[in-house]
């Protein structure tokens, strides 16, 4: 995928969601895996062009597990004259030594928004800019409906009223392969996920299954995206 077509999907979504207003200031949350570096990339790149001014800090929260290299996002952050913090939490220390959960990734999730969102507050921002893709939305959808006995995602945007804090997902109309082609011709380098769960996880559950669904099934993301999309879910209706 091109930077143009990246720009295109992010630039639909924003418009059509209203997800940037003028004098925005926007935390990038940057893990340094491929949608986080789409993200980035593409909202450094929108501020060129877009009619709404708005500012991005870009923000990692580390885990503070051993093997978590974040130089290339420093470098890359330099290169694209964004300023980069590096936020460094005991959170990995936590929840596989201290409490050791057995399945980790809510909890880790919430702490890192937690952290994410505390930096992102302390540097002035306004917005968090979150980087789930087309799948994540999909596989959210069916995560809820197979672990939580209910219909539910993540909205495009959302408000955290504690904080006074706006997410938005700006990725939701990129697929994940193309997140994967762009971050490939690129030349980009992917921050290796040290945590001891990757690969092992109930999203790494759901993404098979419905890889096996959609062999089954044409066009299955489409219309499960869709279905969402003009679902009664709350912030999905584009008029909201």
């Amino acid at each position: 995928m091109k930077l143009q077509k990246l720009l295109s999907y992010v630039r639909r979504a924003v418009d059509d969601y209203h997800m940037i207003e003028e004098g925005d200031r926007i935390a990038v949350g940057v893990s340094g895996g491929k949608d986080s570096l789409c993200l980035l990339i593409a909202l450094h790149h929108l501020q060129r062009f877009y009619p709404k001014h708005f500012e991005i800090e870009a923000i990692t929260v580390s885990l503070g597990l051993p093997g978590a290299q974040y130089d290339d996002i420093q470098a890359l952050c330099d290169s694209l004259g964004v300023r980069y913090t590096l936020v460094q939490t005991d959170i990995g220390q936590i929840i596989f030594h201290e409490r050791k959960e057995k399945n980790p990734c809510s909890l880790c999730a919430k702490m890192r928004k937690g952290a994410l969102n505390t930096a992102a507050e302390s540097l002035g921002c306004n917005k968090v800019a979150l980087g789930h893709n087309k799948d994540d939305v999909v596989e959210t959808f069916f995560m809820s409906l197979f672990y939580e006995g209910r219909m539910n995602c993540f909205a495009p945007v959302s408000y955290l009223d504690r904080m006074k804090l706006y997410s938005i997902r700006p990725l939701i109309y990129v697929p994940e392969w193309e997140c994967r082609s762009f971050v490939r011709h690129s030349g980009l380098q992917i921050v290796k996920n040290p945590c001891l769960a990757d690969g092992n996880t109930k999203r790494q559950e759901t993404k098979e299954l419905l890889l096996e669904l959609s062999s089954k099934y044409d066009n299955l993301q489409e219309k499960v995206f869709g279905a969402i999309r003009r679902s009664a879910l709350k912030g999905w209706k584009e008029e909201e």
